[in-house]
């Protein structure tokens, strides 16, 4: 092996880079910076030679790294350029193998959604304070029924809005609806999201605005036009919610779901609840062979519901 200095060998790749391979001065300097740190780590280790620079070593410079809170996107970065610079050593016959083959950065933490706590959720829930709702008692009525389905059942924005009254099952106390890959999801639904509806299908036909016709017989949820409500303005809605109830950011759909995920599996500790009731396995072919218990997984719901806590509370102060 050559006694070239590690530095020396740097700066010919480098040059190497630059030069032969054409890189952009920018893409050049990250090359440049990732490599000077590794020659400090590599003096700090006593490593006076390439060669010796084992995956041992490179190991504990990952764990270093990770350690002082670099991202897992960082370390691929710079393993990457590890790999790169010893291609260039071996092909030069400066080094007999690559320590960094095989090695892989730790990833970084998914970043946790966004959910409400359940002290939250009984505030936005909560139609004792519908005086504050952003329009008139059909928008509100139809507004607290949309909000207790997305919190009860999961569902997706697009699955809230798709929804049709046909596909409710009041027996069952089930909404039949097509996610995603246009895939069938049978789902239960809530005791306390069942009764909004109801309340919201009492008054859904009675249009705010005059001489308006309703375009959608079958849908669910209604725009004061009569045509479908469009996802669009489900988070418009649920933004001026928020804000009226006093919640502190902006306030999406999917945060519903999250958090019911969140309250049901803190309540219930039913890992397998959760997985059937937000569909993250093919629900429509697995109810085939384990004939889900949907009224379990309502009751379920109904004890993770936080306002289910508060009438029962109510209930004891008046007895």
């Amino acid at each position: 092996m050559s006694s070239i200095s590690q530095e020396k060998l740097i700066n010919d790749f480098l040059a190497h880079l630059k030069n032969e391979k054409g890189l952009a001065q920018n893409t050049t300097e990250n090359y440049q910076r990732d490599l000077k740190q590794l020659l400090t780590f590599a003096t700090e280790q006593d490593i006076g030679e390439w060669n010796k620079l084992a995956d041992h070593h490179l190991r504990f410079y990952v764990a270093q790294n990770h350690r002082r809170g670099l991202s897992g996107k960082s370390q691929q970065r710079k393993l990457s350029t590890v790999r790169t610079f010893f291609h260039y050593l071996i092909r030069e016959g400066h080094a007999k193998a690559n320590p960094a083959i095989g090695l892989a950065a730790p990833k970084t933490a998914k970043r946790l959604p966004r959910t409400l706590d359940t002290d939250q959720m009984s505030q936005l829930l909560d139609q004792r304070s519908a005086s504050s709702a952003p329009s008139s008692q059909w928008h509100t009525t139809r507004d607290q029924a949309m909000l207790e389905l997305l919190y009860s059942s999961g569902l997706r924005l697009s699955e809230i809005v798709s929804s049709n009254i046909p596909s409710i099952d009041w027996d069952d106390a089930t909404i039949r609806v097509i996610g995603k890959g246009n895939k069938e999801r049978v789902i239960p639904v809530g005791s306390m999201a069942l009764k909004a509806i109801k309340r919201w299908l009492s008054v859904r036909d009675q249009l705010p605005l005059k001489k308006q016709v309703i375009s959608c017989p079958q849908a669910l949820f209604l725009s004061e036009r009569g045509d479908r409500l469009s996802a669009r303005s489900v988070q418009t809605r649920l933004t001026q919610w928020a804000r009226s109830k006093g919640l502190p950011g902006k306030l999406h759909p999917h945060m519903l779901r999250h958090s019911f995920a969140s309250h049901l599996l803190e309540s219930s500790q039913d890992l397998r609840a959760v997985q059937e009731l937000l569909g993250h396995a093919d629900i429509s072919t697995t109810q085939i062979y384990t004939h889900l218990d949907f009224q379990h997984l309502a009751q379920v719901y109904d004890k993770a519901h936080p306002r289910a806590h508060k009438s029962k509370n109510e209930g004891d102060a008046n007895k």
